[in-house]
C-alpha cells in the first residue's frame, strides 16, 4: 500500500471513530458503568449517608432470606407465564385475521391501531385503566351489571388485581408482537399455501403444519423479547395495586425500587437486581436452546 492510501485510509478511520465517539461516550457513561457500579455495589452496604461497607454475600443471603422478595419472584414468574402466553397469542390470532380477512386499507388501519398503546406512558395508562377498573364507578362493572352481574372488585383481591395487571399489560404490549407476527405473514409465499390446499391442507391444518413452522424464527424473536420485558414489569402494578392487596401483585422490580429508594439499601437492591440479570439470561439462553428443536429457517 502507497503511502498516499495508507494516509487516505487512516484519515477516514479517524473520522469513524470522530463521529462515533459521541455514541460511544454516551454508552460507556450511561450503561457501562452504572452496570459496573450495580454489580459491585451488590456486595457493599451502602445507604448514601454513609461510606460503602463491604458486606460479601451477606446482601444475597439476606434477600434469599426475605419472604417479601421470594413472594415477589414467585409472582413475577406467574405474571410472566399468563401475560406472555396471552399476549403472543392473542398477537398471533390478530394478525392471522387481519392478514387473511382484511382488504389492504383496513390492515393498515388495525396496524396502527394495535401499536398505538405502546407510545403511551405506561403510568398514564394505568392510571387511566384504574379508574375503568373501580369497583365503585368504574366502566366495566358499569357493562357487567348491565347484565345482571354484581360490581367485582378487581382491585381488592388478590385473583382481580392480577387479572387486572396482567390485562393491561398485555393491552398495551402486544401490539408489537403484532406486528412481528403481521411481517412474517407477510413474508410466507402464496405458492406455498397453494401446495399446502392441492395436499388437503384447511383451516387449521393449513397453519399447524405451513404457518407456525415458517413462522417460527419471529415466534423465537417475539417469545423472547417479551420474556424480557414482562420479567421487568413495574409501571402497571405500581400505579394500579402498590404491590397489593397484600403483596399478590408485587413484583421483583417494585421491591428493587422499595429496597433501594424507601429502605435505602442499595447493596440488597443491586443483589436483587444481579439475580434477576441473571434469571433473565438464563431463561434466554434456555430459549434459544430449545429453539433447535421448533424453529425452522427457510
Amino acid at each position: 500500500m502507497s503511502a498516499k492510501s495508507l494516509t487516505k485510509a487512516r484519515g477516514s478511520s479517524a473520522m469513524a471513530w470522530l463521529f462515533l465517539a459521541p455514541t460511544l461516550v454516551g454508552i460507556a457513561i450511561f450503561t457501562l458503568v452504572p452496570i459496573v457500579g450495580s454489580l459491585l455495589l451488590a456486595f457493599f452496604r451502602w445507604d448514601i449517608i454513609s461510606d460503602p461497607e463491604f458486606a460479601g454475600v451477606d446482601n444475597f443471603v439476606e434477600a434469599a432470606q426475605d419472604p417479601t422478595v421470594l413472594v415477589s419472584f414467585g409472582n413475577t414468574i406467574v405474571f410472566v407465564v399468563l401475560a406472555v402466553a396471552l399476549q403472543l397469542g392473542l398477537a398471533l390470532l390478530l394478525a392471522v385475521l387481519v392478514q387473511e380477512k382484511m382488504p389492504n386499507w383496513l390492515r393498515v388501519f388495525f396496524r396502527s391501531a394495535f401499536f398505538f398503546p405502546l407510545i403511551l406512558s405506561a403510568a398514564s395508562v394505568s392510571i387511566f385503566m384504574g379508574y375503568l377498573f373501580n369497583e365503585q364507578f368504574g366502566v366495566v362493572n358499569w357493562l357487567i351489571g348491565l347484565v345482571g352481574i354484581p360490581a367485582v372488585p378487581w382491585l381488592t383481591t388478590p385473583g382481580g388485581a392480577t387479572a387486572v395487571v396482567v390485562l393491561v399489560y398485555v393491552w398495551q404490549n402486544f401490539g408489537f408482537s403484532f406486528l412481528l407476527f403481521l411481517g412474517a405473514l407477510a413474508g410466507i409465499p402464496k405458492e406455498v399455501y397453494e401446495a399446502a390446499a392441492i395436499d388437503g391442507a384447511t383451516g387449521w391444518s393449513k397453519h399447524r403444519n405451513v404457518t407456525i413452522p415458517l413462522i417460527s424464527p419471529t415466534t423465537l424473536v417475539a417469545s423472547v423479547m417479551a420474556i424480557i420485558s414482562a420479567l421487568q414489569i413495574f409501571d402497571q402494578p405500581y400505579v394500579l395495586t402498590r404491590g397489593g392487596p397484600g403483596d399478590s401483585t408485587r413484583t421483583v422490580v417494585m421491591v428493587i425500587y422499595e429496597t433501594a429508594f424507601k429502605r435505602l439499601e442499595f447493596g440488597k437492591a443491586s443483589a436483587i437486581g444481579l439475580v434477576l440479570m441473571l434469571l433473565i439470561m438464563a431463561v434466554t439462553a434456555l430459549q434459544f436452546r430449545l429453539s433447535r428443536r421448533f424453529v425452522f429457517y427457510q
